[in-house]
């Protein structure tokens, strides 16, 4: 039988959906779901797997795709009370790419070495899948149900366009999220080391809007030996430069102050963000480490990062194209237009490649109270505060269903693992005692929701 880890320990969840927790990341971590854009991706083996896990414990899945390979898996467990509002679970199960030549070891090998998963996906976020997944067939051994009904959902392409993923699932099968009022997925709840031992478990409650462009400028063809002031390539590149410069203005949301305001607090310093002569950047610069948290979304943001043009270097083209991921700010919308039409020029057109509304989600609900009571619960030191993401996740796509969506996939992390450093980055992985504290926390905070 499983070992029983009492209340008194702080959890009821067992020893095995600790085990099983990191055996399933190290399993999804192992099963190629390499998002490569425009399609190149199959998730369908990781939704098999998911699919078979959630059958086990008796909870029937339905399993959905838009495209051949590209599949989604959303399960609804019931509540113990009818009229209380559902709760929305959602995880991705595609991830980004990796080059094995860059990591100690192979992106996909989901190692488990001196009590740390590694592999591509630790943090980004398989292992959310997998301690949610363990929580839930913990639940079904024990006969343990939350109060409203809990709806699953295990996503495709959210690390590209999310069309054959959650983007999918809110166009065509709304009812399948039914009474679903708010709605918990990644990038939030984890351990964030600020100065002077200050540790800080920042919980989302925004995102920043997706706003990918495609520039393309538009030019005279000709010879490369021959001058040409009508070069495409060259008008690109100085719109590029451009937008790649800009400064642009401060903008806070509501999120933001909250974030400012509380982050200050914890370092003794009183903010004011809502004053007429508030500096942000002069109080970023006092919270040191902390400022990370904050400073990407203080603004709207434009960096260029994709460059085609041209087939022989003695040949000037008659068109180059450039794209730009641009980030919005709750209300900023407006003025990233505006301005975006100015830095491109006459010469250069641009247009969407991929665009999300900004999202905001309330601070004084009882659920964001309850998030605060199982972090802090289960780390007493630590202290929640809420924060904007500077990217997006599939929250964009489910908040078209009127749900508030929150980043709250928990993780208590020492202090040499960074975990937005290795949001897409080298040695991706995660330590097996924080999977134990997200799955506790989990636990907690679902069956008291």
């Amino acid at each position: 039988m499983a070992e029983i880890i009492t209340e008194e320990a702080g959890t009821g969840v067992d020893g095995r959906a600790l085990d099983e927790a990191v055996r399933f990341t190290s399993d999804l971590i192992r099963i190629d779901t390499t998002n490569r854009g425009g399609g190149d991706c199959r998730e369908r083996p990781a939704a098999e797997y998911v699919a078979a896990a959630l059958s086990e414990a008796g909870i029937e899945p339905a399993v959905l795709e838009k495209e051949r390979g590209r599949t989604n898996v959303v399960a609804r467990i019931p509540g113990t009370d009818p009229g209380a509002p559902a709760l929305l679970v959602h995880g991705h199960l595609d991830v980004v790419p990796a080059d094995p030549g860059e990591w100690s070891v192979h992106p996909l090998s989901g190692e488990i070495r001196d009590g740390v998963v590694w592999g591509r996906g630790a943090v980004d976020m398989k292992n959310t899948d997998a301690m949610v997944l363990a929580v839930v067939r913990a639940w079904a051994r024990t006969g343990a149900r939350p109060r409203g009904d809990l709806v699953l959902a295990f996503t495709a392409d959210e690390e590209d366009r999310a069309w054959t993923g959650a983007g999918f699932l809110a166009e065509k099968h709304a009812e399948l999220f039914e009474g679903c009022r708010y709605a918990i997925g990644e990038s939030g709840a984890y351990t964030f080391h600020a100065d002077g031992g200050l540790r800080l478990y920042p919980v989302a409650a925004g995102e920043r809007g997706t706003a990918w462009l495609r520039l393309t400028a538009r030019g005279r063809a000709g010879h490369g030996s021959k001058p040409n002031q009508a070069n495409a390539v060259t008008r690109l590149a100085e719109a590029l430069t451009r937008i790649g410069r800009h400064r642009w203005p401060v903008r806070l949301s509501p999120v933001v102050r909250a974030a400012l305001t509380e982050i200050a607090a914890l370092h003794g310093i009183e903010a004011d963000p809502g004053a007429p002569d508030f500096d942000v950047d002069a109080l970023l610069a006092e919270l040191g480490e902390a400022s990370r948290l904050v400073a990407p979304t203080v603004r709207n943001s434009s960096n260029p990062t994709m460059l085609d043009a041209g087939y022989k270097v003695n040949v000037i083209p008659g068109t180059a194209v450039g794209h730009v991921d641009g980030r919005v700010v709750p209300g900023g919308e407006d003025d990233f237009r505006t301005t975006m039409d100015e830095l491109t020029g006459p010469h250069v057109e641009w247009e969407y490649y991929q665009r999300g509304e900004a999202l905001q989600a309330p601070l004084g609900t009882a659920l964001f109270a309850r998030m605060r009571e199982a972090v802090e619960r289960f780390d007493p030191g630590g202290h929640v505060v809420p924060f904007c993401m500077s990217g997006g996740t599939d929250g964009g796509q489910f908040s078209r269903l009127g749900i508030d969506c929150y980043g709250f996939a928990p993780l208590k992390l020492p202090e040499d693992i960074d975990y937005q450093a290795l949001f897409h980055g080298v040695d991706e992985r995660v330590p097996v005692e924080a999977l134990h504290f997200g799955v506790r926390v989990l636990d907690h905070f679902l069956l008291n929701s």
